[in-house]
């Protein structure tokens, strides 16, 4: 095989296996969207709508079901790590297909009563745990597929399907204002959107057959024979592995915190603002918006590929120190569609700093045996703590007149991250990826070595 061949099929099979790793994230996280873009519909659904609480309700099962991701991040972590990437993101597509379907198909509460928010928690807790052990184990494969040089480029794609979804779940919700109306989306159009999550994840069950082991064939058969007892165990993670656990742990906290006040909680303003006879216009300003910061994703992956990691998440910290009380102050004081929209998009920016590259950051933190679990458990630890608590922290803030109050924690979240961005990474260097790849490239020259001619 000539030099040029040999990384030319290497960047075709690294492009084809991100693909199919992304398309499956993309279901995943529609799955997840879905019902925060349609919580207001529904809501009427599963509570009482004279209940004037029903709305943190909502909000508040959103927020529970992440307490189920540090729960699936060790499960299917471990599973990862112990018996392949590709076995355990094939499961959990498979557990969020059928909590899909069960969301689609479940009685109202003026049907079975209490029963209707019953199935619902209990669905969404299954998701949660897939979710948990999604994220680590689709970051770890994603990460592990690309090549060195375009790893932040390729890795960048997991928060593209990521945003993707979010995307997908409000272009579903724009096609059904644009044809049906608020009441038929209330009563049945909702469930067809979960119902659409569901199919789609049985497609994405099938395509993940598909695609390439990241995890070595040596690393799985040594396991599987006993040895390597230290893979996806949480002694190891918690014993030998604390400290990128820790720093895992710190870089996620600022940006899950950002994530879901810019990108969940802004575009529920702007829904708000634009609700009654304008809710076309709040629709498509989300959309538009929330497509901008999918298309920024491998923007900010290729930059970082030149500069560095370390100089994005800087710059994300300081635009989110700085940002916060921007979006929450001003954003639901518009009745201008344009500045609600440059708003928004003002606030994608400084995300992308954070959101292109976390992926690879934290992968290139932990050795193979323990990346899926460390990414995963760490992520899900920070996401659960302070991520999934935004919206219904904004929510009961707003409701007791209290939002400076959150601006300032989300603002101290941030730039408490932003000290371990300057102070605790680097921007250049070799990471455990590197020393991997270059083990198997030596590994797969002794074999051609020994192949006759």
């Amino acid at each position: 095989m000539s030099t040029t061949t040999a990384p030319a099929a290497s960047l075709r099979r690294s492009i084809s296996n991100t693909l199919k790793g992304s398309t499956g994230n993309l279901v995943e996280w529609y799955d997840v969207y879905v019902y925060s873009v349609f919580a207001t519909y529904f809501e009427s659904q599963f509570f009482d709508a004279d209940d004037k609480n029903s709305t943190i309700y909502v909000w508040a099962i959103f927020a529970v079901t992440f307490l189920m991701r540090p729960i699936g991040s060790w499960f299917f972590g471990r599973f990862a790590d112990r018996h392949g990437r590709k076995l355990a993101l094939t499961v959990s597509v498979t557990i969020m297909a059928i909590c899909s379907f069960a969301v689609a198909i479940t009685p109202t509460a003026e049907t079975i009563g209490a029963g209707a928010a019953v199935i619902l928690i209990l669905c969404r807790l299954l998701q949660g745990f897939a979710t948990g052990g999604e994220y680590g184990t689709s970051a770890t494969y994603m990460s592990e597929a690309a090549i060195p040089g375009r790893r932040g480029f390729l890795s960048s794609f997991h928060y593209v399907t990521l945003v993707g979804g979010h995307v997908l779940a409000q272009t579903t919700l724009l096609i059904m204002v644009l044809t049906i109306d608020t009441q038929a989306i209330s009563e049945w159009g909702w469930r067809v959107a979960f119902g659409i999550g569901g199919v789609a994840a049985l497609v994405v069950f099938w395509l993940r057959r598909t695609m390439d082991e990241s995890l070595s064939a040596e690393v799985i058969a040594e396991t599987k024979a006993g040895g390597a007892k230290a893979s996806g165990s949480m002694r190891e993670l918690l014993v030998n592995q604390w400290r990128p656990l820790l720093l895992c742990f710190l870089v996620t906290m600022g940006g899950t915190v950002a994530f879901y006040t810019y990108s969940v909680t802004g575009p529920a303003i702007v829904k708000s603002a634009f609700a009654g006879d304008d809710v076309v216009t709040g629709t498509v300003i989300n959309l538009i918006a929330l497509t901008i910061l999918m298309l920024l994703q491998p923007l900010g992956g290729w930059i970082s590929d030149i500069v560095g990691r370390k100089t994005l998440l800087v710059f994300f910290g300081i635009g989110g120190v700085l940002y916060t009380w921007v979006l929450l102050t001003l954003l639901p004081q518009q009745t201008s569609a344009l500045t609600s929209f440059a708003i928004l998009v003002g606030g994608f920016i400084i995300l992308t700093g954070y959101t292109s590259i976390n992926a690879v950051v934290k992968a290139e933190l932990f050795p193979s045996h323990i990346r899926a679990l460390g990414v995963g458990f760490g992520y899900a630890m920070a996401n659960s703590i302070f991520g999934g608590t935004a919206p219904v922290l904004y929510q009961a803030a707003g409701a007791a007149e209290q939002v400076p109050m959150f601006i300032v924690y989300v603002t101290a979240v941030i730039a408490a991250s932003l000290v371990v961005y300057v102070f605790f990474l680097k921007n250049h260097g070799r990471t455990w990826l590197d020393h991997e790849k270059e083990l198997h490239a030596e590994a797969e020259g002794r074999t051609l070595e020994r192949q006759p001619s």
